[in-house]
């Protein structure tokens, strides 16, 4: 696993709370205060920690880069009924994030979970984004359109598990010291952090609230958006077991802005933490074309 060599100027990554509403939210910040907004949003089960690497070479390159811990993760913002972590309660989440830390306009950076929330919001907000990069998330309505081959149906049976009733998707990801949950990561997430997502996921209530971000879905498993016209970068790895090649490539179809696809050939479904020396040029270029000149 490659790692980012350290960027000079070094910029300390900030612990930082968001309030937002009923809800406090724990962040990570890194960067010079007057540097465009970059809003990045974790998928599961993961955390903002997950862009510690990401955070600190976009402040490097002088933005001001926030990771939030989600709905659903920061414990003060840790709602228990299913009704809570639909579509439009975490596109507002992620608006009143930017709204909390002055941002009109903000780069958008997401990855997994995270990536469908920043279709949805880039379709229906697309005022209050200068760019948006999605890791590994296909656009929903491409992914919709794999479905209908069976391989992608069935590469999202672990999402029909998670929503079933009743604590049994709990049970089997916590037996036996959280293997299950462990064995999700496919040995690609250095084990520290996977230690400590397994310690924050085992807190009272923290996995049951991240998995109801499943269990809000509609039957079909389709997270509403539409099409997308500001500037945007889709990345996929080759390996990627949940999301396959086919919504990759239909995902441009539902594009009207710039648009850039990057396939990373040998990489898997966790880019943030494994290949962040791949990630990050392609991120860094098309933020710069479109920032503010």
């Amino acid at each position: 696993m490659t790692r980012l060599a350290s960027c000079a100027p070094a910029w300390p990554i900030e612990t930082l709370t968001l309030t937002c509403g009923p809800h406090t939210y724990t962040a990570l910040a890194a960067g010079p205060q007057g540097g465009e907004c970059v809003l990045l949003l974790h998928g599961w089960p993961e955390f903002a920690d997950c862009w510690c690497e990401i955070l600190t070479a976009l402040a490097a390159a002088g933005y001001r880069a926030i990771a939030v811990d989600q709905r659903g993760y920061s414990q003060r913002a840790r709602p228990m009924d299913i009704a809570s972590y639909t579509a439009t309660h975490l596109e507002s989440d992620a608006l009143a994030f930017a709204d909390q830390i002055g941002a009109a306009q903000f780069h958008l950076i997401a990855h997994d979970w995270g990536g469908l929330v920043a279709w949805g919001l880039a379709s229906r907000h697309p005022h209050r984004l200068r760019s948006l990069s999605v890791l590994a998330t296909p656009h929903p309505l491409a992914l919709q359109l794999a479905m209908r081959d069976d391989e992608q149906h069935q590469r999202l049976n672990y999402v029909r598990n998670f929503r079933l009733p009743g604590g049994v998707a709990e049970q089997r990801l916590l037996a036996d010291g959280a293997a299950a949950l462990r064995a999700a990561y496919l040995g690609r997430v250095p084990p520290s952090l996977v230690d400590e997502n397994v310690r924050r996921l085992g807190e009272p209530g923290a996995l049951s609230a991240t998995l109801n971000w499943y269990r809000a879905l509609p039957d079909d498993l389709c997270y509403p958006a539409g099409r997308v016209a500001v500037p945007t970068l889709y990345i996929w790895g080759t390996e990627d077991r949940a999301l396959g090649r086919e919504a990759a490539q239909l995902t441009g179809d539902f594009v009207d802005g710039p648009y850039r696809l990057e396939i990373l050939e040998g990489a898997s479904h966790w880019l943030p933490e494994e290949s962040p020396d791949r990630i990050v040029p392609m991120l860094l270029d098309h933020l710069a074309s479109s920032s503010l000149a």
